[in-house]
């Protein structure tokens, strides 16, 4: 299982990822432009997603991945929250890849090239 450290460390991996508290001690929520793309809490996170892609995941993992719990219902289905105790970790950092690229891909060509910069997305986003 991936502990919460490691999660913090895969997110904070990404080009131009910054860790913020704006709620307080947790979640643990990791932005990308002002936005964020995780939230990590002891035993689950909290990651974004395309309305289709997410709904994908909840039906490949009925029960362990659920609508994004604490967000508004116009929100969740752009939402998922992740049981870490139950999930299968080796997925864990293709979906944070996917939350992160559907954040940056959400702002404009100017922004995401000040975000990836020269490299290519694939590379800079860990996506295959």
């Amino acid at each position: 299982m991936m502990n919460t450290e490691e999660l913090k460390d895969y997110c904070l991996s990404k080009p131009k990822a910054v860790k913020t508290y704006p709620f307080g001690d947790w979640p643990i929520c990791i932005k990308v432009h002002n936005k964020i793309f995780a939230q990590i809490y002891a035993d689950k996170i909290t990651l974004k997603c395309t309305a289709f892609s997410g709904q994908a995941f909840r039906a490949a993992y009925p029960g362990i991945v659920v609508r994004g719990y604490h967000c508004s219902p116009v929100q969740q289905p752009y939402w998922n929250t992740i049981d870490l105790e139950r999930f299968p970790h080796a997925e864990l950092p293709m979906m944070i890849d996917h939350a992160y690229e559907t954040v940056v891909s959400s702002f404009s060509n100017k922004i995401q090239e000040e975000i990836l910069g020269d490299c290519h997305a694939s590379v800079c986003t860990g996506s295959q």
